[in-house]
């Protein structure tokens, strides 16, 4: 038995059992699982394993949370992916405001860089900001961004994309020359099937997609991730 053959039963079992209603979402979001029960979340900033080192504000649990034309689409995504016998890896979804405040604390603290070395080796945590690579309001928290990568469905690798999830450097820029072709073969299949299915890229982040006419364009919702 594969690795998304395992993770399709175990979302049905927790599905099943309730788990996905113990919170009542604004209208017009959805937990991603609702519609894509095989889905891989994994949300880092609901663990220490993030830049920050610590468990995010407003994050309480592994539960995507996107609106359902966000959804919609990555289920469109993950369904041409199956076809290739691969899938997607969910690391972030809707980020309530509360969380982008805790980044800004954080970044504001010069002197706590725990995780420098993992994800920001090369830049200057006083420089984040004017690099681009934190933001005081985020497309997270209109519901319609997610952070997220392609994964081997065999064995539930996320495939190679030349730098981890959340690595702030000319590494992770969607046009970085310095790459295998391995590396450039997986970013070009992820831009091409999200593109494809109306997921705009953010250039200086490979993983990082926004819907296009998405829902909520103007508005930063702050209700918790549980």
């Amino acid at each position: 038995m594969n690795y998304k053959t395992l993770l399709y039963i175990g979302s049905l079992i927790l599905f099943t059992f309730g788990f996905q209603q113990k919170q009542t979402l604004p209208d017009g979001f959805v937990y991603a699982k609702s519609i894509i029960p095989d889905l891989d979340v994994e949300l880092r900033y609901f663990s220490e394993n993030n830049f920050v080192g610590d468990t995010i504000d407003g994050y309480k649990a592994n539960r995507l949370i996107v609106t359902k034309g966000a959804a919609e689409k990555l289920k469109l995504v993950q369904d041409e992916l199956q076809q290739q016998n691969l899938c997607l890896k969910i690391y972030d979804g809707y980020r309530p405001q509360r969380a982008v405040n805790h980044f800004i604390r954080w970044a504001r603290a010069l002197n706590d860089t725990i995780n420098k070395s993992i994800f920001y080796p090369e830049v200057q945590k006083k420089n984040l900001f004017k690099a681009g690579y934190i933001a005081s309001r985020s497309g997270h928290s209109r519901g319609s961004t997610v952070d997220l990568t392609i994964m081997d469905g065999e064995t539930g690798e996320p495939l190679d994309m030349g730098s981890p999830f959340d690595f702030f450097g000319e590494a992770s820029w969607v046009a970085h020359e310095n790459l295998t072709d391995k590396q450039k073969k997986n970013r070009q299949l992820l831009q091409t099937v999200m593109l494809k299915h109306n997921f705009r890229n953010y250039p200086k982040e490979w993983w990082h997609f926004t819907l296009r006419w998405e829902p909520f364009p103007k508005t930063y919702f702050d209700f918790e991730v549980e």
